[in-house]
C-alpha cells in the first residue's frame, strides 16, 4: 500500500484492525481445510491486546499453533457443503516504533556481514542463515545483483546500504495495483519497474540475498490517513508488506532492522506486524485445499483505525440515537429495560431443557 501515511508523534499507538475475507464458490464446496495467518505477533515494539477470529460457516475442527518463525497460524476444517466462506479477524494492537538492539554493530561494513554468513565447517550456527538462501518467490538472478550494486559501495555499512536501496526503489518503481498478480515473478516486476508492496518486498529481499545478506518478508498493516476533509473509508485499506534485514553484533547476535521500499521509509508505530517468513508463501493470510468449488470469487476488506477514533464514533452514534428519540420513547425504553432486568422471562419447555445443558466449544490448542 502506498498513500497518505498516518505516523504519529506519540510514542505508542493503539490500533484496531479488521481484516475480512469472503469467498463465494460455484459449484458449492463439499469439504475444505484452511490455514490462516491473521493474528498479529507480539514483539518488542508491539503488544497484542485482543484478537478474535470469526468463521462462517462454523468449522468442524479448529486449532491454533505456532510455526517455525513464531507466527500464530489457525487451522480449520469444514465438512459440510457451503457456497460461501467468511473469515473476519478483529485485533487491537499497541504499537511503538521499532528500535534496534544496542548489540547491533550499525557501522559494520556489508562485506563483513556477508562473510559471517558464508558456510564454514564447524562455525557457530546463526538462525538468520535461513534467510540468505533463495525461496519460492525470491530466486537468485544476476539482474537483482545488478540493481543492488549501486547501493553497496565498498566498505559501506550494511544498514546504510539497505536504507539507500529502500530509497532508490521508492524513486524508481511505480505503485500500480493492476500491473502484477500474486503469481507474478519478482524478476518480472523488477524489469517493468511496477508492482505492489508484495512485489517490492520480494525484489528488495532478492537484492539483499544476492549480495549475501539475510533478509525476510514481513506482512502486516499500515495506518493511512484519508484526504483532508474526507471521512475514513471502512474496508478501503489493504494488507501491507515490507522487509526486515539482519544486522549482526560486533561479536555476537544482532537484531533485525525494518525497511519499507513501497513508501521509502522505515516502519514506525503506524505499522502492525502480522507474520514473518522467507517470502509471501510462508505468511499468506489465507490458503486452503477444497473438494468442489471449481470457481470462486474473492473479496477482501481491511480497516486500520486508531482506537480513539473508533470510540469517538461510537459516542457520536450513541448521542445521535439519544437525540432522535422522543421523551415518551426514551421513557418507554427505560421502563422496558428495568422490567427485563428484574422480571424473569417465561421459557418454553424446550428452552428450559436447552438452558440446563452445558455448551461445548471447539478445542483450540495454543
Amino acid at each position: 500500500m502506498r498513500g497518505n501515511l498516518g505516523a504519529s508523534d506519540n510514542t505508542f499507538m493503539l490500533l484496531h484492525v479488521t481484516h475480512a475475507t469472503r469467498y463465494d464458490y460455484t459449484p458449492p464446496v463439499e469439504t475444505a481445510q484452511h490455514m490462516a495467518h491473521l493474528k498479529p505477533m507480539s514483539t518488542v515494539s508491539q503488544r497484542l491486546v485482543s484478537h478474535e477470529l470469526t468463521i462462517s460457516p462454523a468449522p468442524s475442527l479448529r486449532e491454533e499453533s505456532a510455526d517455525l518463525y513464531g507466527n500464530t497460524r489457525a487451522f480449520f476444517a469444514l465438512d459440510s457443503t457451503h457456497d460461501e466462506l467468511v473469515v473476519t479477524a478483529e485485533s487491537v494492537v499497541e504499537t511503538s516504533a521499532p528500535l534496534l538492539s544496542p548489540a547491533v554493530a550499525r557501522g559494520l561494513p556489508w562485506e563483513e556481514v556477508r562473510e559471517r554468513f558464508r558456510y564454514v565447517k564447524g562455525a557457530r550456527y546463526d538462525p538468520a542463515s535461513d534467510f540468505v538462501f533463495p525461496s519460492r518467490y525470491v530466486p537468485r538472478h544476476d539482474d537483482f545483483a545488478a540493481y543492488a550494486r549501486p547501493s553497496f559501495a565498498p566498505g559501506r555499512p550494511a544498514f546504510d546500504a539497505a536504507m539507500d536501496l529502500t530509497l532508490r526503489m521508492y524513486a524508481d518503481f511505480e505503485y500500480d495495483a493492476g500491473s502484477t498478480e500474486i503469481s507474478t515473478p519478482a524478476i518480472e516486476a523488477l524489469a517493468q519497474r511496477k508492482g505492489v508492496c508484495q512485489d517490492f518486498a520480494h525484489i528488495m529481499i532478492a537484492c539483499m540475498r544476492t549480495m549475501g545478506l539475510p533478509a525476510r518478508y514481513v506482512s502486516g498493516y499500515l495506518l493511512t490517513q484519508p484526504p483532508p476533509g474526507r471521512p475514513r473509508l471502512i474496508g478501503a485499506d489493504a494488507s501491507h508488506a515490507w522487509v526486515s534485514v539482519y544486522l549482526p553484533g560486533a561479536d555476537g547476535p544482532g537484531d533485525w532492522a525494518e525497511f519499507d521500499p513501497t513508501n521509502g521509509r522505515q516502519p514506525g508505530e503506524d505499522y502492525v506486524t502480522l507474520a514473518i517468513g522467507r517470502d509471501y508463501s510462508d505468511v499468506s493470510p489465507m490458503r486452503g485445499v477444497l473438494h468442489g468449488g471449481a470457481r470462486h470469487t474473492l473479496a477482501v476488506s481491511v480497516t486500520v483505525r486508531p482506537m480513539e477514533e473508533l470510540m469517538e464514533e461510537a459516542a457520536r452514534i450513541a448521542a445521535e440515537l439519544a437525540q432522535s428519540q422522543t421523551p415518551s420513547q426514551a421513557h418507554s425504553q427505560s421502563q422496558s429495560q428495568s422490567q427485563s432486568r428484574f422480571e424473569p422471562q417465561p421459557q418454553t419447555p424446550h428452552q428450559a431443557q436447552t438452558a440446563s445443558q452445558p455448551t461445548q466449544d471447539h478445542k483450540e490448542t495454543p
